[in-house]
């Protein structure tokens, strides 16, 4: 895997961080450097280690950075429980961040089993 910008689960990934970067320049601005800069840069790590992988020797390397994506999503979606819960999140914003990422997850959780049914 050379060119991480033609896989689907990047791109979807990317767009999951923009809305993310998007919906989290509304919480509470003594949020900054906890729970907005937490969930940030999980959102982040998602498509960054999808690149990483990619650009590895082989799958067993990409295996394990695909599944430090899958860490990072699981940590990003409790986050975004924690915002609704406490009303950083409307109903309707978590709902639709949370199914972007149940997305992402499903796509991640196929890849991986591909790549290791492959070898």
């Amino acid at each position: 895997m050379s060119n991480f910008r033609n896989l689907l689960i990047w791109q979807k990934s990317m767009s999951l961080t923009t809305k993310i970067y998007f919906s989290t320049n509304n919480f509470p601005k003594e949020e900054i450097f906890g729970l907005t800069s937490q969930i940030r840069r999980c959102s982040i790590s998602i498509p960054s280690n999808i690149a990483e992988g990619s650009g590895r020797e082989s799958d067993k390397d990409f295996l394990r950075f695909l599944n430090i994506s899958v860490g990072s999503l699981f940590e990003m979606q409790t986050q975004l429980e924690i915002a609704k819960n406490i009303t950083y999140l409307n109903e309707e914003e978590f709902n639709n961040l949370y199914e972007d990422s149940r997305e992402v997850e499903r796509m991640l959780v196929s890849f991986i089993k591909k790549l290791k049914d492959r070898n």
